[in-house]
């Protein structure tokens, strides 16, 4: 569901560096020509036009970037340019220095949002670009308590198993152990959150549908219902995060553009993040639950050439 548009016929890695190169040269940038290359490549050929720009030019992208943009627009290009997997290691590690549950959302975001091959890359880059495992700084981290601290420890360390199938009767009956839970308040109950941070991701959703045929409500739903404490929100982000990633991302951006001022690196992560994966559905949830586009908002608070690459991102949608 990627809404990166790319050229047919595609210019070679060779041409774009040349491109590019041009567009940093002389008096000022070619923002615009940065932006219609690069904002329309996907991951592997964005990385194959870094190699080739380095060998042509002895001199990294990234840097060249860094030296020629500013401001919110350099943010934005420059993680649109990392590797996937070390974007989410730096993202997560910069999260992991601050308070809030805004902060927390990135974590849920990488572990739970992610294929579980993503995140057994992203593990492995932290570990070499921050000499620490992403598990002991959880784990070790003084702005999270217990049990918030260890659930988000298993999140991370989780190594899901990717196939579809589901055991009807498993997710039948867990989904009773979850409603029990719920009803209980005690969401950090082990089978409860051995069933959260184990279960394949379709294994999950068939348990939720049982969860609300069962109980009349949807998890998410109770959960709310019956507890408001950090942990259980967190846990809400979670959920959706596994089951329904578009709801949890179209609450991110929407709250990135709310009230007074503009959360940029908030936007600008959902956006860069979610661009090349699940961005059609996130634009679907969005335009049904806030009544209006992605594109609506984002030109509403955004301006100049930051505007244009999330536009660009975004994709084309009727406004």
């Amino acid at each position: 569901m990627s809404t990166i548009d790319v050229p047919n016929p595609l210019p070679s890695p060779k041409e774009d560096a040349q491109e590019l190169k041009k567009a940093f040269d002389g008096l000022g940038t070619n923002e615009k020509v940065a932006i219609k290359i690069l904002g329309r490549r996907t991951a592997e050929q964005r990385a194959e036009i870094r190699r080739t720009y380095a060998v042509l030019y002895k001199k990294s992208l990234l840097d060249r970037l860094q030296s020629e943009l500013s401001g919110d627009f350099r943010k934005a290009m420059i993680l649109w340019m990392m590797d996937p997997a070390e974007r989410d290691a730096k993202l997560v590690h910069e999260a992991l220095k601050k308070k809030g549950e805004k902060a927390m959302w990135v974590v849920i975001e990488v572990s739970c949002a992610s294929t579980p091959d993503h995140l057994i890359a992203v593990r492995r880059i932290y570990r070499s670009l921050f000499f620490s495992s992403l598990e002991e700084d959880i784990a070790s981290s003084s702005l999270y308590k217990e049990p918030l601290r260890g659930f988000l420890v298993r999140l991370v360390s989780s190594y899901r198993y990717t196939d579809d199938y589901v055991m009807s009767e498993l997710a039948i009956f867990e989904a009773s152990l979850l409603i029990n839970a719920v009803k209980k308040r005690e969401l950090h109950d082990e089978d409860f959150l051995r069933i959260i941070t184990t279960r394949n991701k379709s294994q999950l959703k068939a348990t939720f549908l049982h969860y609300k045929r069962l109980s009349g409500k949807s998890i998410d739903e109770d959960i709310d219902h019956h507890s408001s404490s950090q942990f259980a929100n967190m846990m809400i982000r979670a959920i959706w995060c596994l089951a329904s990633p578009e709801k949890h991302f179209a609450e991110v951006i929407r709250y990135s553009i709310e009230g007074l001022g503009t959360d940029e690196d908030t936007l600008t992560r959902a956006i860069v993040c979610r661009a090349e994966i699940d961005m059609k559905r996130i634009k679907e949830e969005y335009k049904a639950t806030f009544k209006t586009t992605v594109t609506c908002d984002v030109i509403g608070d955004t301006s100049g050439d930051y505007k244009e690459i999330l536009l660009t991102l975004v994709g084309s949608e009727e406004t």
